[in-house]
């Protein structure tokens, strides 16, 4: 049977973070729920309204192929993209067909072709047995970005989706939710450089995977059976799990592109370029290196903390107030990164978990990095416990306290009293010949319900290590 090769291009678009439309004062809010609000003259296509060109898009596409290696373009314009749809109230787009504002790049091993600006389209509600149109997205500012068709697997696909939607927000140029609509991903997918078939708007990277998986088989059984492959646009169908033919794919001149009469065509260098590429903030792979190399951090670690760069930066803000409290007590490296660990777990597992739980995101939070590296040298240093220290982590998220007032007010802290742990130790031991029987003949779990006890007696405030040790002696006759 002969090996099939997948040849997979991407076609992605990302509304971008502007306060007014395109083209247009309108204003660009995607939160706005009453229809038809933030549309004017302009971007609903009156006769005789002119547009004029939004300059931070503009900025908006120069970073990001910046970013990305691209090169910008000396001079660009727009054109018109003409084609019908109720949801386009011009009856065409305002895009750029032949001079891109980027061209060039890569990202996870793959080419990027072209960046080029647009303006959206409206949306189509559909309800009881009627469409009506919502044109509050009508003009958004859409930037387009183009792939060689360089990828070969719906893995590789949806790592190059993943890591350009991070790099969009990390540069802060669009939210890119998808299921917002605010990133919308197509897919070009043929197999041994035949046919192309394009699947369009899918809305989900779990989306994404399943169509090319979809397409490629599907393809490979039409061309196994002797079936041609015609081209065409797809759509995916999230519930069967499949595609599903739409239409016959347009080539370009079915769009009849001409350049847009109502906007010159202009030069790049008046938008600064050197100082935009200065202003570029660290990328997630540069700093997914860093934490690896500076935290002693796993990938997989890596990974999580830089997925959003609120995190990120809390993390290192957290880190830094760390490192001092250390450096101020000659703590060695070892002791650095065993409690950079400690930190990294405790923010990525119990903070963001009591955060989802009460549907609170890190920016409205209580717990401030000074905070949460606070708690993290009182475990590191013995003063609480790790139950205490999760118990207490509570009380900071509902009150955006310092956990030392908390240990101060609340009763938190470990005893450190070798005599008082002692007696708990020696009066368990009397209290519980069987579990004691047990231990000495080799049950090690009677030695967990044994420090269990201790730690009841002490109402949480041991340290399980030091008992244990204390409880072999004892029963030891020490």
């Amino acid at each position: 049977m002969k090996e099939h090769v997948s040849t997979i291009g991407l076609e992605i678009h990302a509304e971008l973070n502007t306060r007014t439309k395109m083209f247009c004062d309108s204003l660009n809010d995607p939160h706005e729920k009453e229809p038809n609000q933030n549309v004017c003259p302009v971007c609903l296509g009156h006769p005789g309204a002119l547009p004029t060109i939004n300059k931070k898009a503009i900025e908006h596409v120069i970073r990001t192929g910046l970013a990305l290696g691209g090169k910008i373009a000396e001079r660009t314009k727009f054109d018109r993209k003409n084609y019908f749809y109720p949801d386009l109230p011009k009856g065409y787009q305002i895009s750029q067909y032949d001079e891109p504002l980027v061209l060039g790049g890569e990202l996870c091993g793959a080419r990027i072709k072209r960046i080029h600006l647009e303006e959206d389209a409206g949306n189509l509600i559909h309800q009881d047995g009627q469409s009506l149109a919502d044109y509050n997205r009508a003009g958004v500012p859409l930037m387009e970005l183009v792939t060689e068709p360089d990828i070969r697997s719906a893995e590789q696909a949806v790592l190059f989706a993943k890591e350009l939607q991070r790099i969009f927000r990390y540069l802060g140029v669009s939210h890119a939710n998808m299921e917002k609509g605010e990133m919308r991903v197509e897919v070009n997918i043929s197999l041994d450089m035949g046919t192309k078939v394009e699947v369009k708007n899918l809305n989900s990277f779990r989306a994404g995977e399943g169509a090319i998986r979809f397409e490629a088989e599907r393809q490979k059984k039409a061309l196994e059976s002797g079936e041609k492959i015609i081209q065409e646009t797809r759509g995916w169908d999230d519930v069967k799990r499949k595609t599903i033919s739409q239409r016959s794919k347009e080539e370009a001149q079915d769009y009849r592109y001409f350049p847009e009469p109502d906007l010159p065509s202009f030069t790049t260098d008046v938008f600064d370029i050197d100082r935009l590429r200065l202003e570029l903030s660290e990328l997630p792979q540069e700093k997914r290196e860093r934490f690896i190399k500076e935290f002693s951090l796993s990938s997989d670690q890596a990974d999580v903390l830089i997925e959003e760069k609120r995190m990120a930066d809390y993390f290192e803000e957290a880190t830094s107030e760390l490192a001092e409290r250390e450096s101020a007590e000659e703590e060695g490296m070892e002791g650095k990164k065993r409690s950079f660990a400690l930190l990294n777990n405790y923010l990525t597992s119990d903070l963001k978990g009591l955060l989802n739980v009460r549907k609170i995101e890190m920016q409205d939070m209580k717990v401030g990095p000074g905070h949460l590296a606070h708690l993290i040298d009182l475990i590191a240093d013995g003063k609480i416990t790790s139950r205490q220290a999760k118990d207490m982590l509570v009380i900071m998220i509902e009150e955006g306290v310092d956990p030392e007032e908390i240990m101060k007010t609340r009763g938190f802290g470990t005893v450190t009293d070798e005599g008082v742990l002692a007696a708990a130790a020696r009066e368990v031991v009397a209290e519980n010949e069987k579990a004691v029987s047990d231990y000495l003949a080799g049950k090690e779990a009677s030695l967990q319900f044994l420090i269990g006890q201790v730690m009841k007696r002490l109402k949480g405030r041991g340290e399980p290590a030091v008992i244990a040790e204390l409880l072999r002696r004892v029963m030891r006759g020490e």
